[in-house]
């Protein structure tokens, strides 16, 4: 067994990167047809500036081969635990390669537990506190999976659905479950079988954050003084300019699904009721609200839009499923939506043009990104948390990037921004071209093609967190 901590600092430690709920491609083990390898840390025992040898050696010769026989050999692992880890990957594979062919974006299964413990607990409620969840009839469908065979549970079809119900009845519960639903779950984390369509990305407003030549003008033109939304910059963005830019930068990094949730939404970005449109005039309004986009997303791009909203009810003209959170039970309201808003008309106008617009390609500038600190211009680059980077000189606040779940994704963010800068953003490719090349070195070669030295600590993050990064940056600038 391991002692644990022996002398002052870090002495004695032994320690491999610690997986979360989710199932992320990770360099702590290595398994390949000849091989299995583990990297962890070991902290050399010392007392101060000496080394105590025979604790070094008790380490080295007794319990790091113990460790070994007990965790890498299969013959000391628990067959039936390890295989149903695998079926599980497998089976949540099948469903998300089964979505687009079933004309879905997003699966729950029946049973799953879709709450949590905390804001940091990860885990799911203990049994007893959670209502399992159950399909309502108009929405169950089923997937046969390779290995669990008949699995039923909700189907969320493409297009435009809205997820309504009275405050604290699991509207954004149900939405956090889909979003985490790009990646796969252990068994027993309750949300194994949610699966969404893996470029599904969560947008929000996000005031403050800056923004660089994006085009936003399929939802805000015309500013005052003139300025140019078809490449808009800021330092120092809105709720509703950095909401639609998220749009915009989600769908050039090749998003075809947007989560959105009205608390974290900018209103006016949102919606303009009929009442506002009749004292002020659309000349006089830069901002086309996303009620009047949110259609022309599918029907021009096939994006579609999973959006909880329980404050306006003018989203039923163009929802195509509505979904009812009543105390964490779902039903179909799709219908009785439709009568509603047949017989209560909202009395506003459209505002969205014929089409949806331009997603324009952006090129970035490599002179912009500079990961060098200090009087030497050495790289720096350190995950601090979950939720920030360290860049040289600058700091990326990826607190709103709300899919990046563990904090060894965040470090690889920051080695791929790096080894981008280095191999591909020449200021002549597009970022969805970096993009595709790094995801390909990745594929082909693992998170070590983009580290300066092995690494145990990383875990593959989405493309769109890496795009998110890069957009944060405050020092980019795009041609």
């Amino acid at each position: 067994m391991v002692k644990g901590r022996r002398g002052t600092g870090h002495s004695g430690r032994l320690e491999i990167d610690r997986p979360s709920q989710e199932i992320l491609q990770r360099t702590a083990i290595s398994v390949d047809a000849d091989r299995v390898e583990a990297r962890f840390v070991v902290g050399l025992p010392a007392r101060g500036r000496r080394i105590s040898g025979r604790q070094a050696e008790e380490i080295f010769f007794g319990e790091l081969s113990e460790l070994i026989a007990n965790t890498l050999y299969f013959s000391a692992l628990d067959r039936e635990v390890l295989e149903k880890f695998v079926d599980t990957a497998e089976d949540a594979d099948f469903i998300r390669r089964s979505l687009p062919g079933e004309g879905l974006a997003a699966f729950v299964g029946n049973g799953a537990i879709l709450p949590r413990r905390s804001g940091v607990d990860d885990r799911p409620l203990k049994e007893g506190e959670a209502v399992a969840f159950q399909a309502p009839p108009g929405l169950e469908v089923e997937f046969v999976c390779p290995r669990r065979g008949k699995v039923t549970g909700m189907g969320i079809p493409a297009g435009v659905t809205l997820i309504v119900g009275g405050g604290y009845h699991g509207k954004s519960t149900l939405l956090d479950a889909v979003e985490k639903g790009v990646y796969n779950h252990i068994p027993g984390d309750g949300r194994e079988l949610v699966v969404a369509d893996f470029s599904g990305v969560k947008i929000r407003a996000e005031d403050g954050r800056s923004i660089s030549s994006v085009d936003i003008s399929p939802f805000i033109r015309d500013l005052p003084r003139g300025i140019d939304t078809t490449a808009f910059s800021s330092a120092d963005a809105s709720g509703s300019t950095s909401q639609a830019a998220g749009i915009m930068e989600a769908l050039e990094a090749g998003s075809r699904l947007l989560l959105m949730d009205e608390d974290t939404s900018a209103t006016n970005f949102m919606i303009r009721d009929g009442r506002m449109q009749a004292l002020v005039a659309k000349e006089k309004e830069p901002i086309t609200p996303f009620i009047d986009k949110v259609r022309q997303l599918y029907r021009d791009l096939g994006v579609s839009t999973i959006l909880v909203m329980g404050g306006s009810g003018d989203y039923f003209d163009v929802a195509d499923t509505v979904i009812m959170m009543d105390e964490y039970v779902p039903k179909d309201k799709t219908a009785e939506a439709r009568r509603v808003a047949e017989n209560f008309s909202t009395r506003r106008s459209f505002e969205g043009g014929e089409h949806f617009g331009n997603v324009r390609a952006r090129f970035p500038r490599p002179e912009s990104i500079d990961p060098r600190r200090g009087p030497k211009k050495k790289v720096k680059i350190a995950a601090k948390s979950r939720k920030l980077i360290g860049f040289g000189e600058e700091w990326i606040d990826l607190s709103a990037v709300e899919q990046l779940v563990d904090i060894s994704q965040t470090r690889a963010v920051g080695d791929i921004l790096h080894y981008a800068l280095g191999n591909y953003i020449d200021g002549e490719r597009t970022l969805g071209e970096i993009l595709d090349l790094v995801e390909a070195d990745l594929d082909r070669e693992g998170l070590d093609a983009v580290s300066v030295y092995m690494k145990g600590n990383l875990a593959r993050p989405r493309r769109f967190e890496v795009a998110a990064a890069l957009n944060r940056l405050r020092t980019l600038r795009c041609g």
